[in-house]
């Protein structure tokens, strides 16, 4: 099993978002045996580049012509640990109500034209073969649930832009409330764990 971790929190492995991530990835490790790969891209400390003027010519480039475009590479090597994973795991906080640029960054690079998706008179359609996506959500305000006092624009704007290039099968867990205090995180870090240990329950039950 070949799993990818994308982190985007600023403060690295110390932010709500990547610990929670830490739960998740712990079961797919286990699951995965001996021949598990995690494949790490921290790029809440460590940004990729967003796409700039050149970006668009990228789809006239031929694969000679792509080793020689530094944007072009990037984008390649970013999907091509797409590709390769069994299942990917999004770290991420919400900032100011939906996803922060460091992972607007990645998907920019990620989601392109005749690459991942193609575009017909019927709509997008993706190229990727479908796989699990757990994404790690903190968010310092609360967007669901009976408290909720923001909206959110984060989790329907991922299902939409993954959903173009083929990736639906998509499970948030989230951290909420980081910003109301030391009681309100420690029982959103509970709540969190629980989550994420009922949705991996069966398959330990069924193994």
């Amino acid at each position: 099993m070949n799993i990818l971790r994308i982190s985007c929190s600023p403060q690295g492995v110390e932010g709500e978002s990547h610990k929670l991530s830490d739960a998740i990835v712990r079961y797919l490790l286990e699951r995965g045996g001996s021949t598990v790969t995690l494949v790490e891209r921290l790029i809440g400390v460590d940004p990729i580049p967003h796409i700039g003027a050149d970006y668009a010519n990228i789809v006239q480039l031929s694969a000679e012509e792509i080793q020689g475009n530094a944007l072009a590479r990037l984008s390649e090597a970013l999907i091509g640990e797409v590709e390769r994973a069994d299942a990917i795991v999004i770290a991420t906080p919400m900032h100011n109500l939906g996803v922060p640029s460091v992972l607007k960054a990645w998907i920019d690079h990620v989601v392109r034209a005749g690459r991942t998706f193609d575009v017909s008179a019927e709509g997008k359609k993706g190229r990727l073969g479908d796989r699990p996506v757990f994404v790690a959500i903190a968010s310092g305000g609360r967007f669901s649930g009976a408290h909720a006092r923001q909206p959110d624009f984060l989790t329907p704007y991922l299902k939409a832009v993954l959903g173009t290039i083929g990736l639906t099968n998509i499970t948030f867990f989230s951290i909420q409330g980081t910003g109301l205090g030391s009681t309100a995180v420690e029982n959103a870090r509970r709540m969190a764990a629980h989550d994420i240990q009922v949705h991996f329950a069966p398959d330990y039950l069924d193994a």
